[in-house]
């Protein structure tokens, strides 16, 4: 993991809120200075690896019962014993649902999308990091097991927005809904037909790195990807200039614009394809917005071409991903 790789200060604070007796001390032993306003991943990790030991708890105390020591271990092992994606999933919800009280969850299977949703729905709203810590820990081990980050379309949460957000965009989605009826993630389904094939040592390294390896989910929130990706939701799609344009934009070359790129992994067609599919799930989930229109405003001819991309980026028509995410009782507006 690249040194540059951060957490906000927010995000330590938020895990200090109810693991620490001491937080300075525990600051101190995890090497963070409390006046910075980021600081590396890597000692956040070692803050969360010393709240475990301390706490005997993986969970930050945040539920009636602690997720003891070694219980990441002891789901990894579980999920990787399964066939398939789906199953190692279902292993790993089944285990945090008898270890936790107050957060039960379960994979469900819409036709090409798919959900984990989280049914604490006769307690009140936990705060919104707890829920993101729990899906750290599931979409982490999920992206381990498949050997590939899982994109997730959407995250919506019971509770309010909290102050600060930009970390959980970066580490999930940009779409992000609060005061929601239900708790979940949405993704592409076709993942979870993929093979488990996880060895003990391939565990083994796994854990020597955890939780470092699933907190920043291969993305910087200060890298240069990101940079052209706010930049991207600023402009009108349909006024996107191409890589020799927009490269004047940080005063470089194009050549240099991809090269920058390509050294984060991306290239400028792929953040254009994402921050459209970004864009697109959130205009989705508006009920009163024709499929015409989300057509047009991501710059498509027409809204087939739109249906036709849609279902390239995630495996499912923009009638179906709308329908999952307002539910039976939304009144969506005319599938292509």
């Amino acid at each position: 993991m690249a040194q540059k790789d951060t957490i906000s200060m927010h995000m330590v604070r938020e895990a200090l809120q109810q693991a620490a007796a001491a937080p300075s001390a525990a600051l101190a032993n995890a090497g963070i200075d409390p006046m910075q306003a980021r600081v590396p991943v890597l000692a956040y990790a070692r803050l969360w690896r010393q709240i475990a030991r301390d706490t005997d708890d993986e969970f930050f105390g945040m539920d009636p019962r602690p997720l003891r020591a070694g219980s990441l271990a002891f789901l990894c092992r579980c999920a990787m014993a399964q066939p398939t994606l789906a199953a190692a999933l279902d292993a790993a919800l089944g285990f945090l649902s008898l270890m936790l009280k107050d957060l039960p969850a379960t994979l469900q299977r819409q036709q090409s999308l798919a959900e984990i949703v989280i049914d604490d729905s006769a307690l009140p709203p936990r705060r919104a990091f707890t829920y993101f810590t729990y899906w750290m820990i599931v979409h982490g081990v999920a992206c381990w097991l498949a050997g590939r980050r899982i994109p997730i379309l959407a995250v919506e949460l019971r509770g309010p927005a909290p102050d600060y957000c930009d970390d959980y965009r970066v580490m999930f989605s940009d779409n992000l809904r609060f005061e929601r009826p239900r708790t979940r993630i949405i993704f592409a389904a076709d993942c979870l037909d993929l093979p488990v094939r996880r060895t003990p040592a391939d565990l083994q390294r796994f854990l020597n790195r955890a939780p470092g390896n699933i907190l920043v989910k291969y993305r910087d929130p200060d890298s240069f990807a990101r940079q052209v990706r706010q930049w991207l939701r600023q402009q009108p799609p349909h006024g996107w200039p191409e890589a020799e344009a927009a490269a004047r934009q940080w005063q470089l070359s194009a050549a240099t614009l991809r090269r920058r790129l390509a050294d984060e992994g991306q290239t400028w067609q792929r953040l254009k394809d994402s921050v459209r599919r970004e864009l697109a799930v959130a205009w989705l989930a508006e009920a009163h917005v024709p499929f015409e229109a989300i057509a047009e405003r991501l710059g498509f001819a027409d809204a087939s071409s739109f249906y036709k991309a849609f279902r390239k980026w995630t495996g499912a028509s923009p009638g179906h991903y709308r329908s999952l995410i307002l539910g039976a009782g939304g009144q969506t507006a005319h599938a292509p």
